[in-house]
């Protein structure tokens, strides 16, 4: 015998008052704590209980009592299946205000600061433009799309393929994506006339589960300067169908300036591994932040915001206060972005970082902007970072921590704490990790700047900037 479901109940009339760190909303009900999807601060809903824990609920909202003056309609017609915008019904002052109130609740709970550490915290550098802003979209083919909540109920027989963006949490399913507001230029059209000609042909949309198909990735990246990269993913080498695709994108769209492709019989979507071909024109694209060059090649790693990507190093740079005569570690330093930002103002510039390709195109951008004090190193930033390197290279008067979002290693932080560098500037996607951090070096340095910095307008997504003194 089957046992029999818990009763799920539904909650009737409440507030919701507040956003979770992951984005969802806090709904509350007398003593009951629920986390909503799809809501806003001061909307008052009935909540459909779809999981119990110990200290909390989470549920869906059924019904709207009040509408919260913080809404706003939403841009896309994709919303909210599409998870990738998924605070687009929020204005997007309302945005800001919880993005701010994420980075100081961190900093108060987590880091252990008291009240006045509010004093610290600058406003939030907004986007100048909430919409079009990403530099680089990645959309995925499917042999079956995924089907709407009116679709399903219709029970009609369904099997069209897709181009589009993996519904959240599902690895296996895509949204078919015909209009999408965070990449401008030609993403969209190209996007769509490749969707329409493969179709048109017959060309096999990959199924991850099963294996099998042929078109299977579609990658778009732009720049500034109006420069356009395309590049295609297919799961094995049919040479006619390939070549047939790649002569078509590049005849109806003149502007791509990097058409390339690659074969990746992998289990799994990423680059890495693989060997990238150029069909047309260039292997890389060039963008410009502030005076500088940087080469954009198909598995470098840029901001996604280029915009804000500038706001954002202009940031770090001011937090710095740099001399002629300090040297600067930079400290996972990617393509090496903020090491070069900083080179102009300092005596010497060090980058460490793991991925041996971000290292090369790091090197490259040195060279492409003739900057010859900023050296670049490959390794693990824990065991590089010693009194042998800083035996060649002098002791650090400044470092910059950009870790990914899992945050540095303890022994950076018991390196730090021993070679007690002047100041120290953190810049992190994730202000948990970074206030956990930040209190392990509190007993050597005090905060005295930070800065939230919105990367991903309608997202809860935040850049958080500080700047530590020694005592």
């Amino acid at each position: 015998m089957s046992r029999r479901k818990k009763n799920i109940p539904i909650i009737t009339g409440a507030e919701v008052v507040d956003i979770a760190r992951g984005g969802k909303a806090i709904a509350k009900k007398d003593d009951l704590v629920i986390l909503v999807s799809h809501a806003v601060p001061g909307d008052i809903i009935d909540i459909q209980v779809t999981k119990k824990k110990k200290n909390f609920y989470e549920g869906r909202p059924i019904h709207f009592h009040k509408y919260s003056s913080f809404r706003t309609d939403p841009v896309c017609a994709h919303f909210p299946v599409c998870g990738g915008c998924k605070w687009q019904d929020m204005t997007y002052e309302a945005q800001l205000r919880y993005k701010e109130k994420q980075v100081t609740d961190q900093m108060k709970r987590l880091a252990g600061f008291s009240e006045d550490i509010q004093d610290k915290i600058q406003p939030i550098l907004a986007a100048e433009d909430p919409w079009y802003y990403r530099n680089k979209m990645e959309f995925t083919f499917s042999a079956r799309r995924w089907l709407t909540p009116e679709e399903i109920v219709s029970k009609k027989q369904i099997t069209e393929p897709a181009l589009g963006f993996h519904v959240a949490g599902l690895f296996d399913k895509i949204l078919d994506i015909t209009e999408c507001h965070l990449q401008g230029g030609p993403s969209n059209a190209i996007r769509n006339f490749i969707r329409d000609f493969t179709l048109e042909h017959g060309y096999p949309f990959f199924n991850i589960r099963k294996q099998e198909g042929l078109v299977r990735n579609l990658i778009i990246r732009t720049a500034r300067s109006g420069e356009v990269m395309v590049i295609l993913s297919f799961y094995h080498d049919d040479r006619e169908k390939i070549l047939s695709l790649l002569e078509a994108v590049k005849d109806r769209f003149p502007e791509i300036n990097s058409l390339q492709y690659v074969i990746n019989p992998k289990g799994n979507d990423t680059l890495e591994g693989l060997e990238v071909q150029v069909f047309h024109g260039k292997d890389h694209i060039i963008e410009k932040l502030d005076g500088l060059s940087f080469k954009i090649s198909p598995k470098s790693f840029f901001q996604t915001h280029t915009r804000q990507a500038e706001n954002l190093y202009r940031t770090i740079l001011a937090f710095a206060e740099l001399t002629d005569t300090d040297t600067v570690y930079d400290l996972y330093s990617g393509t090496g972005t903020i090491g070069l930002f900083m080179a102009s103002r300092a005596r010497k510039v060090i980058g460490i970082e793991s991925v041996e390709e971000a290292v090369a195109d790091a090197r490259g951008n040195a060279a492409l902007n003739h900057i010859e004090n900023a050296v670049f190193l490959t390794g693990d930033t824990k065991e590089m970072f010693n009194d042998t390197l800083f035996r060649q290279y002098g002791s650090p008067d400044v470092v910059i921590l950009d870790p990914p979002r899992a945050g540095i290693h303890p022994e950076i932080v018991e390196m730090l704490l021993k070679q007690l560098p002047g100041k120290i500037i953190y810049v992190s996607c994730n202000p948990a990790t970074q206030a956990r951090d930040m209190q392990g070096l509190l007993p050597s340095y005090t905060p005295k700047k930070i800065r939230p910095v919105d990367m991903f307008p309608h997202t809860d997504h935040v850049e958080n900037v500080v700047m530590m003194k020694k005592k």
